[in-house]
């Protein structure tokens, strides 16, 4: 992992400086498709902006690493739930694409209640010269055709088009907080708080309930899923996790409701760190499993876990992401930055691993090294092609130069989402309502 990282940073077309910024332009989800070539990224306004990178051309080789806007479109639309007096939000929970079959691409897109799946396509060429309409679009009167014509297709500029194929809706009584492609590409799961459904990407009326821990008594709940993945390999397994820290692999071939686990991951505590936000804090945000499928990785509020799907009893290695904030849990829990989500990402090779922290700041672990590294994605230092500087946090005694001390860290300036090229040292990160890119250092 090099220090020295080059930044290219990348506002979104609609997406206005912090002073001007809406809620709605807060971006919620970012994710890279399975080539890299093209990164999607969502907003809380319900918007899918997906980003092309640069052709390499021979006068400008360095240009490669550009992602410019390919298409906007708005995926979800603010609803009202009658029944329940509810509104539901169109914010882009999470975003999944599909590998490429075909010249169009394909992804899904999730806010609380409804995934869809859309269709991004280009066209180039319209056809010309019908016989029962004119070339506004009027029906021709019949008595006037007195030849027939053969319809031309003519170029025409590019446009690209976003469809919706299908519409996978009224199956989740609670607010969806994952959704994961399946490895034989024909189905998917999507996750709320109590439940995961399985479907078939071709059939929108009917999915298959697979985990429900939802209890007979509400009054009995004590934890619920909080993330839940398909192995990128095996068909049938998939893992999820909960509010309790631990997380559960399933089988589906074991049975068709896969309540009871196959494995079962948790770190025993320590009692000498118990205190009133333990629980709180052990809740996992996030979990990944890593490219080759042996390992998972776990995000809870403080920590980074890696887990060996062989060894259940603890995990194989733990990262600190902000150590220095578990003195200001009690802050943290009045200004409710303590609930925040934070997601993790892997590289390509599985050797790094990534997370995002507060005042902008995100962590990089290498595995291999164990050194770690942050940095910050801000305007400051967004001039492309500048390199960005490791930061450091002073916990107490006296501040160097260079640090910055916990009291003045920027508790509204949260790297939540963030992700990785599938193969190459490109990342991406969402600041608030800014996407920044950055790649490898290049001589």
């Amino acid at each position: 992992m090099d220090e020295e990282i080059d930044t290219r940073k990348i506002n979104n077309s609609f997406l206005r400086d912090h002073n001007y910024a809406t809620e709605a332009d807060i971006i919620s989800t970012v994710e890279f498709n399975p080539t890299g070539e093209l990164l999607a990224t969502g907003d809380k306004g319900g918007r899918v902006v997906v980003f092309q990178r640069e052709q390499e051309s021979k006068n400008q080789p360095h240009r490669r690493g550009e992602y410019n806007v390919y298409s906007t479109f708005q995926s979800h639309e603010p609803e009202f739930d009658y029944l329940k007096s509810l509104e539901i939000e169109e914010k882009i929970n999470k975003i999944r694409w599909l590998p490429q079959q075909n010249a169009a691409y394909f992804l899904l897109s999730t806010n609380d209640k409804t995934v869809k799946l859309w269709k991004i396509s280009e066209r180039d060429k319209r056809p010309e010269g019908y016989n029962l309409k004119d070339e506004d679009g009027r029906i021709r009167d019949p008595s006037t055709i007195t030849a027939l014509r053969v319809p031309v297709l003519q170029p025409m500029d590019l446009m690209v088009e976003a469809t919706p194929r299908r519409v996978f809706s009224n199956a989740h009584t609670y607010h969806i907080n994952s959704i994961s492609v399946n490895s034989d590409y024909e189905t998917y799961m999507s996750t709320d708080d109590l439940r995961i459904n399985l479907w078939n990407l071709e059939i929108t009326n009917r999915s298959f309930n697979i985990v429900d821990i939802k209890p007979a008594n509400m009054e009995e709940l004590t934890e619920v899923i909080t993330a839940a993945e398909f192995h990128p390999h095996q068909c049938n397994t998939f893992v999820y996790s909960s509010s309790k820290g631990t997380m559960r692999l399933c089988d589906m071939r074991a049975s068709a409701l896969c309540d009871n686990h196959s494995k079962f991951f948790e770190e025993p505590e320590d009692p000498s760190n118990r205190s009133f936000f333990s629980e709180i804090i052990s809740s996992i945000s996030d979990v990944k499993f890593s490219h080759s499928g042996r390992y998972l990785m776990t995000r809870d509020y403080l920590t980074v876990k890696v887990w060996d799907l062989n060894m259940e009893s603890k995990p194989l290695e733990t990262y600190q992401v902000h150590d220095y904030l578990r003195s200001k849990l009690c802050s943290l829990y009045e200004n409710d930055c303590i609930f925040d989500k934070f997601e993790c990402v892997w590289n390509g090779s599985d050797s790094v691993i990534m997370t995002g922290s507060y005042n902008n700041f995100f962590r990089m672990f290498d595995r291999n090294t164990k050194r770690d590294v942050t940095l910050e994605a801000s305007r400051e230092n967004s001039k492309p092609r500048a390199v960005l500087k490791p930061r450091k946090v002073c916990v107490g005694g006296k501040r160097r130069k260079d640090e910055i001390s916990v009291d003045s860290l920027d508790f509204s300036k949260k790297i939540l989402h963030t992700a990785w090229h599938p193969s190459e040292n490109i990342i991406a990160v969402a600041a608030t309502n800014n996407l920044y890119i950055f790649q490898d250092k290049v001589n």
